[in-house]
Order: structure tokens, then sequence, then C-alpha cells
């Protein structure tokens, strides 16, 4: 549909930034990438490891511009609310729930339902 979707894990998503910027010629095409595709998915956020002062800048950086662009974005996550606290600074929290509509999923989880088939077979 010529559509540019850019899925990532979210610690996929920051190291690809944090190694884009020793490159100054990647640096700019992973960035407008990041920032102009048509929709967004960033997965597991919350599993960022080390949620350093710089990670957490370029999330922030990404959420804003994509946002002020009013470009699409999909966020998943498994952190319980509360949890956010904790984790992220304040202006990142109030973009995600100021800006996003929150869809809690109910069910088994579809890794383990088919592992445990997997096994029962063997």
């Amino acid at each position: 549909m010529g559509k540019v979707v850019i899925y990532q894990t979210a610690p996929d998503l920051i190291n690809i930034i944090k190694n884009s910027r020793f490159d100054e010629n990647s640096q700019r095409e992973v960035i407008e990438d990041i920032l102009d595709c048509d929709l967004l998915i960033i997965d597991d956020l919350g599993t960022e490891p080390n949620s350093t002062g710089l990670s957490q800048l370029e999330l922030f950086n990404i959420l804003n511009a994509r946002l002020l662009k009013n470009k699409k974005m999909i966020i998943s996550t498994n952190l319980p609310l509360e949890d956010f606290d904790s984790i992220y600074a304040e202006r990142i929290k109030s973009r995600i729930f100021g800006s996003f509509d929150v869809y809690k999923f109910f069910g088994d989880d579809i890794r383990i339902k088919k592992w445990i088939t997997k096994s029962s077979i063997s």
C-alpha cells in the first residue's frame, strides 16, 4: 500500500540510534527514517537495559518529534502502569499517557501455549 512501517523492540531501537551517532552519514538517514516513517511500532517498552539518561533522551526525542509531526505509533509493553513511575521520566510518561490510547490485553501467552503444545507432542 506504499506505507513505510518500522517495527523494533525498544532496546534495539535505542541501540540503533546510539550506534548511528558514530557515523554522521548514517545518523541523519536513521533518524529521518525513524521520525518520518508512516508507522513506528515500539515493542517491549521497559526492557531497555540500563535505562540511562541517554536512552531516555533518545526515547523522548523520538516520541516528541513524532507526536509533533502527527505521526502514528504503536507501543507495546508488559509493564504494569504503576512501574512507569520508577522507570521513566515525567516528560516521557506524560507524552505516552497523554497522547496514546491504552489497551490492556487479557489471555494466555501465545508463546507459552505453543511451547506447551510442542512439549506435549514430543
